[in-house]
């Protein structure tokens, strides 16, 4: 298959040393110094490149707040029967994109950012298809996303959102009151050392990402579970009740079970 990246950043990189030995690949990418690992792909700077190579499969893995752009710019190019995609992680918008276009979709969301996955072993990470997408595109990428031993579920773009705000909202909200709230340490303990390495973590990712993640419509409710929390942990810390945070502690190891 001519499979076309939109993108040589970090995931853009990954799928195209995925796919490359497998299919014929080439690379869209403005920056010509961003590509200067990209090996065993066509690499191309300008959309209008795009025409000559005919992909037969897109897959856009540009920076949120310019995947509708990057859209944009390669259609013109396509042919009618190119199944055009996204690994988005919102997908607020997209639904009604993809519709509008008139081409082909399939929209995924692989759970594990090159920040935090062991890339070289994916077996524990998770990834979500969206149940509208066309059939053939779906098979193509629970093909490949099967072959990663990846654990794959399928949503719809509504229940996509509503699950991106629980599962990386109340991570995100948190680890920002973390970082948000902390002073240097000389000697820092376990914990914090760890806590310290998931902050400068996510705070290495896009800026337009995070406000994304956050500004979910789902997302909000999560938050407010958080300040209910914590609201009633700072009750107890007050009160010094022992027996309340007894009880507090076995409710939270029980959702860890």
């Amino acid at each position: 298959m001519k499979i076309l990246i939109l993108g040589a950043g970090k995931m853009g990189s990954f799928f195209t040393d995925l796919l490359s030995f497998q299919h014929e690949v080439a690379v869209l990418e403005s920056d010509p110094k961003r590509m200067r690992f990209i090996y065993n792909a066509v690499r191309m700077t300008h959309a209008e490149e795009v025409a000559d190579f005919k992909p037969e499969l897109v897959i856009n893995c540009v920076t949120l707040n310019h995947t509708v752009a990057a859209f944009d710019s390669v259609l013109p190019y396509l042919q009618p029967y190119c199944i055009i995609s996204d690994i988005a992680s919102v997908k607020t918008g997209l639904k009604e994109y993809y519709e509008k276009s008139g081409f082909p979709y399939v929209s995924t969301h692989p759970m594990f950012g090159p920040t935090f996955a062991n890339l070289t072993n994916l077996s524990k990470e998770n990834t979500i298809i969206i149940s509208e997408s066309d059939h053939l595109g779906k098979v193509f990428f629970k093909d490949l996303y099967a072959s990663l031993h990846l654990n794959i579920f399928e949503y719809t773009f509504e229940e996509h959102d509503e699950t991106i705000g629980y599962s990386l909202g109340i991570p995100f909200a948190s680890t920002l009151v973390f970082a948000s709230t902390m002073k240097h340490q000389d000697a820092p303990g376990t914990t914090f050392k760890r806590c310290m390495k998931t902050a400068r973590g996510l705070l290495s990712e896009d800026d337009f990402l995070l406000t994304e993640i956050l500004f979910n419509p789902h997302t909000p409710k999560q938050v407010e579970r958080i300040q209910a929390e914590l609201s009633e942990l700072l009750e107890i810390i007050k009160e010094k009740d022992t027996p309340k945070m007894k009880k507090y502690l076995e409710k939270i190891r029980k959702n860890l079970e």
